[in-house]
């Protein structure tokens, strides 16, 4: 359904954005991926989804928090591909402060990471998407886009901005064949969520599973984890010509978190 189309997802050496890397590679889309870890397992990860694919893989290391960086890791995609047909804004951070006691720094880093640079993204391949008259925007918000949560000031701010800059560009864009949408996730699976069950649980107290139920999950009716594969579902819909008609959306996936 994506052969002959290219992606750069951010944030995806890992959880969430590696997951929709995978499927648009599965789908026969060639990938650049994007985050920061470990060097030998970034290029097991990107060897791996060439070799498993058939697809061209390939990394960028750039700081989403310098726009310079940015701009670079867009030129470098459509030097690599050809073309950025898909533009997925994955990359985040996230720090848990009451306001008063928020560091600046933090402040800073988090509406940086999770929304000045998807604004650099957009800024870079949009051109390029214009030319050709097709284009597919998605980025990675959350239920936190819509509702708010204490002590989580910078990253509500964030998404709700991503919510913005979602409409904003899916009206610039709406009639010259880009879309533009947002997905936003509620809890979902990650080895970042998973590595923080057991601390959490020492520190109250309780078990692993109460952690699950009652304090990750607290607000998400079903009490069940999203996956990462069944947000990568979404994106790869939302990539296709199905789903053409649909620019400007912010569509959960919270297991009826903001339904309440």
């Amino acid at each position: 359904m994506l052969k002959g189309k290219s992606a750069l997802v951010t944030g995806s050496t890992s959880g969430i954005g590696l997951a929709i890397a995978r499927a648009f590679a599965r789908d026969g889309a060639d990938v650049m991926l994007n985050g920061f870890g470990d060097a030998a397992e970034i290029e097991r990860v990107r060897a791996g989804i060439a070799g498993e694919f058939g697809v061209r893989a390939e990394y960028s290391p750039a700081d989403m928090s310098k726009p310079e960086e940015i701009e670079a890791m867009v030129r470098a995609a459509e030097a690599a591909f050809g073309k950025v047909d898909i533009l997925v804004n994955n990359a985040g951070i996230q720090f848990v402060s009451p306001i008063e006691e928020f560091p600046i720094d933090k402040w800073n880093a988090i509406i940086a990471i999770n929304l000045s640079s998807a604004f650099h993204t957009m800024r870079a391949a949009l051109p390029g998407m214009k030319q050709r008259g097709w284009g597919r925007i998605i980025n990675t918000a959350s239920a936190h886009a819509l509702v708010a949560s204490p002590f989580k000031a910078a990253y509500v701010a964030a998404k709700h901005g991503i919510a913005g800059l979602t409409k904003t560009a899916a009206l610039e864009t709406a009639q010259q064949g880009i879309t533009v949408n947002a997905i936003c996730p509620g809890y979902v699976w990650t080895p970042l969520v998973e590595r923080q069950i057991p601390d959490t649980a020492k520190a109250r107290g309780i078990t692993e599973e109460e952690v699950k139920r009652d304090v990750l999950l607290a607000a998400q009716p079903t009490k069940e984890f999203v996956t990462v594969d069944e947000v990568a579902a979404l994106a790869v819909f939302l990539a296709s010509d199905a789903a053409r008609s649909m620019t400007g959306s912010i569509l959960t996936m919270d297991g009826g978190w903001t339904a309440a």
